[in-house]
């Protein structure tokens, strides 16, 4: 079964109380929920992760060079800054798609630019906790095909 690792980065184990207008009621434990079952559905073995900390989530993208088939990773805050996540996601030869809740071009303006987008595969943003389903949908095609 293909493999799909689903990384998240920073504030984003405060879903449900963080800011619901703009990131939704749900919790990561139920987006994360839907996430594996929808993988499932589509065939794909999904298992995801998250934390706060840029150092594990650059040895968990190392990681996935050797043990996922694809990483749908939200970078959270890190996407505008972190050199070190945008090299990590460069460095590996797993197909990366990167994943925003929010339309982040429709944000603040320091948020309109992501130092991951040029080396991932594509970016799905602006659609809440669907981001995460069409990146699955998108892995999908990549590996399986239709």
């Amino acid at each position: 079964m293909v493999k799909v690792w689903v990384l998240n980065g920073p504030n984003l184990n405060l879903l449900g109380n963080r800011e619901p207008k703009i990131y939704g009621s749900g919790t990561l434990e139920e987006l994360n929920e839907e996430i594996v079952n929808r993988g499932r559905q589509l065939g794909l073995a999904v298992q995801c992760y998250q934390s706060n900390h840029e150092g594990w989530l650059v040895d968990k993208i190392h990681a996935a060079a050797g043990e996922a088939d694809c990483l749908i990773i939200n970078p959270a805050a890190y996407s505008h800054y972190s050199i070190a996540i945008r090299d990590a996601v460069a460095a590996i030869a797993v197909p990366v798609i990167e994943v925003h809740l929010s339309n982040i071009a429709a944000r603040e303006e320091f948020r309109h630019r992501s130092l991951i987008t040029p080396v991932a595969a594509g970016q799905i943003s602006g659609f809440g906790k669907r981001s995460y389903i069409l990146a699955l949908e998108a892995a999908k095609l990549m590996l399986i095909g239709s």
